[in-house]
């Protein structure tokens, strides 16, 4: 007779699960909703910290600084002839590269400051006047003159 294997002889560990396998067959798997809402969470709360911590750090402050600066470098060019008087100017004499960069940087120091504080466009546009009028070193333009005297004027009042 021929004995025909129904598969009864075969390793217990396929036929029947173990009691430990069972446990970990029966455990509903866990939610990952829970952790993932909390790293949400946690992403902007600290999101919202540093978003008020940056807005609270003082940007604005700086634009008193800077408009300062570019009054003290308006204050370090020296003096500038005035030759919107003269009926036939003579020739002056050009300034040093030195007082053309503090020029520069008054100019950059205030339109800075503007960006950040419009309270300041009145000084960026007078030290952008007296800008215009010493790089192309006409000293008789009365507008130059007049932007130098009201930036001053404005810088006194800093």
């Amino acid at each position: 007779m021929r004995t025909v294997d129904t598969g009864t002889d075969a390793d217990p560990d396929f036929d029947e699960p173990s009691a430990e396998s069972e446990e970990v067959v029966a455990a509903p798997p866990q939610s990952r909703r829970m952790l993932v809402l909390c790293a949400v969470a946690g992403f902007l709360l600290g999101g919202g910290v540093l978003g008020l911590l940056w807005g609270l750090s003082g940007v604005h402050a700086g634009a008193l600084d800077d408009a300062l600066a570019a009054c003290q470098a308006l204050d370090r060019v020296g003096e500038l002839p005035d030759t919107s008087r003269d009926a036939q100017p003579s020739l002056t004499p050009g300034l040093t590269s030195e007082r053309l960069h503090r020029m520069t940087a008054a100019r950059e120091l205030s339109a800075a400051a503007a960006q950040v504080n419009a309270n300041y466009q009145p000084l960026a546009d007078h030290i952008d006047g007296v800008s215009r009028m010493v790089l192309s070193l006409h000293f008789n333009d009365i507008s130059g003159q007049r932007h130098l005297v009201q930036a001053q004027e404005i810088c006194g009042r800093l």
